[in-house]
């Protein structure tokens, strides 16, 4: 089955000297068809490069009657030199065709969740409201479609010609699903002119180059080839001479020698060195002005249609060139045969009756000689033709770029629609050269500061400093409609938080919340206001914002989504500042109770996926995962799929490093660092990151790939003026911490204890400066260290998480030393064993273990050291399990075999003690109940804590969604 929108006339030419080429697809083919019959899937692509008449297209057509031949699902493509502004627009030419032979409802079941996101871009109506897709949702989408398509419809050969003429976005979405087609029953060959790749085609032109197949340059025609190519048109009897000078005026070039060769069998050109005047005046028809005057020759009202044609593109309407050249139905029939029977005119196999130039060195040399006024005028009909034929804005409005500016409010309009339709199908860069031109034109002045928004929208994530410029220049304009004002504030805010400019973000919320008239937009702007405050990390007034926050917050009863932001904020507010966890909870479970939207385009997420992460530092962090597994859900239901996807894996990793699920963690931080790393624009996650996958991988002992991680992305001492968690500057100071560096390590946690007690940020759980810096101190400053550790120990109580306080009592301890210490241990031990928090537990029991060797008891050592190793070994945190095989070596005692395995399930007899401890029942009760220890109980309750990921607090409600194990 073959899916094929273009073909040229030159479909049966010989393919001479092109033995290496065809060798390669029939190769390719080979390959193809045998996945087909079982053998392990392949997918190739090949590309093939040359100048322009140098074969590429023949080649194409040849590979496309052999693929067809075989039974092969073909998808064509061309790039076009005049559409080249039409995003997506070889993306259609590949996957409408297969689409439209399906019935709607199967259409519809075929794309699946996948519809909304990618419908605008493949050309189909979307079922959604007006929005801003995400760029990476799209390509993500398409990637789908593509290989469902290829697996459905097995084998497939996709054929893109032009490429160089592609549009930006089809050339990047090619670029980007190439490398991942190995498994897949598809083969892809582009043909393209190096030199004609436009500047910013850096992704396509690496893919090719560094491809397992490099790119095959087509050379000129032999001598020997052109003279074969002659004689086959005029006879054997064509002279040496007369065949060497024909190669010299075509330069070898397959296509000119064709046509010259047609010609002069035309002629009745015998191919004597008398001919060869004759042969020069055909050869300078073919191309250039010998290919106009032969045009002009046909007479004027052709030349007129051949123009229209031109103006149109790739596959032509005849009716429309009628239209746009202003000939009747019968006329424009009239030159089409003309131009066909000319041999610059084709058929096209698109559905419609179209036609198309016969190579694109044709359609070039007529567009290029159309006089510049004509030119104008003639897109300036074409723009009207196609909206009048519902064609859509968006090809009327490519026409409407080549026309100049006129104040055409009809032409603001649809440039405008375009615009929305290109944000819609996540081509920002298209949109902003829509609106830009828009704008230009001008608009009406009371659709200035709309059209300037919707500029602002498209700029976004391609050039945040002009969305800033735009949205400023949208509210000087006067009488804005106050619904648009704030949205117009709150996307300049977020550009401004983008562009690391937080306190100009945070200064123009207040502002605008100051000028509000209206009490709903006022609270919104505060909501703004103390957004950026909070995530500004060199904030002049924290404590002031704070007070300011409590007293608005303790107002508000969380009715409307602005007051639930502001008890959101109120609630994260709290926890860094070390408030009682349970004051935290209170907040987040009103700012939750009418629904936090993680995908408002007027909001942003910062909020829910800060309530969000609540939990975590209030050792809760299951309920953390479910609220931001429903986020992400939210996230990718809507297609995006960029920075906000990128973000949601980090925090969820984050969230598994918290619950001492290493391995999970790592693997989920690493996802949202590639989704992060591919996403323009997406630098604030990468901070996120790449803080907690060093963060991980330095509790997992691999010091020497977190320094790589950290040197690779220019993670260091520096970082943005938002807030990013967890902190940057702390993170690093933890990887030197483990290369040594004791002394770098304690100057830069100084600065962060300055900067963070400034502002009143005293939670130990949020940021263990104090502990690190004890730590770091230890050895030459023990006093110090004592006193810093003690007081991380008093905020963390104060804090009241038990991860937290057993945390600051295992540092106090190590600072302490000697037989003081133990207590300390064994405090931090029983207070962890209350937590889900499995890697500081792990810590805490090596931790005791070893001191308790050290101080001559042996068997309570041997103890804590087992269940440490156990422990350390499920959390995967190797080089702490290998610290705990050295501590029982030392201790002259040998490391038993793991007792269990590590599940996310709980047993019968955990499942009975964790109901029983829900209920309120006391640990010696549930001994008795289960006929164990009291200490056995709490061993249970602990591994309970873990599995379930939640502290005692919590128990009762996370037992209601976790899973029963099977019987």
């Amino acid at each position: 089955m073959a899916h094929e929108p273009w073909q040229s006339h030159t479909e049966h030419r010989p393919l001479l000297e092109r033995q290496r080429e065809l060798h390669a697809l029939d190769t390719a083919l080979a390959d193809l068809a045998a996945s087909a019959d079982g053998a392990p899937r392949h997918g190739r692509l090949l590309a093939f490069t040359g100048a322009a008449g140098l074969g590429k297209t023949t080649l194409m057509t040849q590979l496309r009657a052999r693929s067809a031949a075989q039974g092969f699902t073909v998808l064509s493509g061309r790039g076009g030199e005049t559409e080249q502004e039409m995003a997506f627009h070889v993306v259609r030419q590949l996957v409408q065709p297969p689409l439209a032979a399906m019935p709607e409802p199967a259409r519809r079941a075929f794309l699946g969740s996948w519809y909304d996101t990618v419908a605008t871009a493949l050309g189909l109506e979307a079922s959604g409201g007006v929005r801003v897709t995400d760029p990476a949702g799209v390509r993500d989408g398409l990637d789908w479609v593509m290989t469902r398509l290829a697996v459905e419809q097995a084998p497939v050969v996709l054929l893109l010609d032009d490429a160089h003429w592609a549009d930006a976005e089809s050339l990047g979405w090619l670029a980007s699903f190439a490398p991942r087609i190995e498994s897949l029953p598809l083969l892809i060959v582009v043909a393209y002119r190096p030199g004609d790749l436009p500047p910013d085609a850096t992704a396509f032109r690496s893919l090719v180059d560094h491809h397992e197949n490099r790119p095959h340059a087509l050379e000129p025609l032999s001598a020997a080839g052109v003279a074969q190519i002659v004689r086959e048109h005029v006879g054997d009897g064509a002279e040496e001479e007369f065949c060497a000078e024909c190669w010299a005026v075509t330069e070898g070039r397959p296509f000119e020698a064709v046509e010259l060769a047609i010609r002069l069998a035309e002629r009745q050109v015998r191919g004597a060195r008398d001919d060869l005047p004759v042969m020069r005046d055909l050869a300078s028809a073919i191309k250039g002005p010998g290919l106009l005057d032969r045009l002009r020759r046909l007479g004027t009202t052709t030349v007129r249609f051949a123009s229209a044609a031109a103006v149109l593109g790739t596959s032509i309407s005849p009716d429309l060139a009628a239209t746009i050249a202003v000939v009747g139905v019968e006329q424009a029939a009239q030159e089409t045969a003309k131009l066909r029977a000319a041999g610059i005119l084709t058929d096209s196999r698109t559905a419609g009756g179209n036609v198309e130039f016969a190579h694109p060195l044709i359609a070039a040399a007529i567009y290029q000689a159309i006089p510049p006024a004509l030119r104008v005028g003639l897109h300036n009909s074409a723009a009207v033709a196609v909206r009048a034929a519902g064609l859509g804005p968006t090809a009327a409005a490519r026409h409407l770029l080549e026309v100049p500016c006129e104040a055409n409010i009809e032409a603001v309009e649809c440039l405008r629609e375009a615009g929305r339709e290109y944000l819609r199908a996540g081509a920002p860069e298209a949109a902003r050269r829509m609106l830009t031109r828009a704008l230009q034109e001008p608009p009406l002045p009371e659709d200035r500061a709309a059209l300037l928004h919707e500029l602002a929208c498209s700029t976004f994530l391609v050039e945040p400093a002009a969305t800033v410029s735009h949205l400023r220049e949208a509210l000087a304009e006067p009488d804005v409609d106050p619904g648009l004002r704030a949205s117009i504030v709150y996307r300049l805010t977020q550009a401004l938080a983008h562009t690391d400019r937080m306190a100009e973000a945070a200064s123009v919320a207040a502002e605008e919340a100051q000028q509000a008239t209206d009490a709903r937009t006022r609270l919104r702007m505060q909501a703004d206001h103390f957004v950026w405050s909070a995530f500004r990390s060199d904030e002049p007034d924290s404590r002031g914002r704070s007070r300011k926050l409590a007293r608005l917050a303790g107002r508000l009863s969380g009715r409307t989504l602005e007051e639930r932001y502001i008890l959101g904020l109120r609630a994260w507010d709290a926890m860094v500042r070390g408030e009682p966890r349970q004051t935290v909870l209170e907040h987040a479970e009103k700012a939750l109770r009418g629904g936090l939207s993680w995908t408002d385009e007027h909001r942003g997420f910062e909020v829910p996926a800060s309530v969000a992460l609540l939990f975590m530092y209030c050792d809760q962090p299951r309920r953390a995962e479910e609220l931001f597994g429903k986020g992400i859900a939210e996230c990718t239901d809507k297609g995006w799929r960029g920075s906000h996807l990128a973000l949601g894996q980090t925090l969820l990793g984050y969230i598994r490093y918290h619950r001492g699920c290493l391995a999970e963690a790592e693997d989920q931080v690493l996802e949202g660092l590639r989704v992060a790393d591919r996403v323009e624009g997406a630098v604030p996650a990468q901070w996120f990151a790449v803080g907690v996958l060093i963060q991980t991988l330095l509790a997992r002992g691999r010091v020497a790939k977190a320094r790589r991680v950290a040197d690779d992305h220019g993670f260091g001492e520096r970082a943005p003026n938002a807030v990013i968690y967890p902190d940057p500057r702390t993170v690093y100071a933890e990887l030197l911490l483990a290369e040594n560096r004791n002394a770098d390590a304690v100057r830069l946690l100084s600065e962060v204890g300055e900067r963070l007690d400034d502002r009143d940020w005293r939670n130990p759980a949020w940021c263990p400066w104090q502990m690190d810096l004890a730590s770091a101190l230890a050895p030459a400053e023990p006093e110090r260290a004592v006193s810093l550790a003690s007081e991380a120990l008093r905020r963390a109580r104060a804090f009241g998480a038990a991860s937290a306080t057993g945390q600051a009592l295992r540092t106090l301890a190590e600072v302490t030393g000697g037989p003081a210490a133990l207590d300390l241990h064994a405090e931090s031990v029983c207070l962890l064993e209350g937590s889900p928090a499995g890697y500081e537990l792990a810590r805490a029991l090596v931790g005791h273990g070893a001191a308790l060797a050290r101080n001559g008891k042996l068997p309570e050592a041997a103890d804590r050291l087992y269940r440490g190793l156990e422990t350390a070994v499920h959390c995967g945190a190797e080089a702490l399990a290998g610290r705990a095989r050295a501590e029982l070596s030392a201790a002259g005692l040998r490391p038993l075999p793991l007792r269990y395995a590590q599940t996310d399930t709980l047993t019968a007899q955990e499942r009975r003690a964790a109901e029983l401890a829900a209920q309120g029942h006391p640990v010696a009760v549930v001994a008795k109940e289960l006929h164990l220890t009291e200490q056995g109980v709490r061993q249970l309750l602990s591994s309970v804590y873990r599995k379930v990921g939640t502290d005692a607090a919590g128990l009762a409600a996370a037992l209601e969604t976790f899973p029963r194990s099977c019987p």
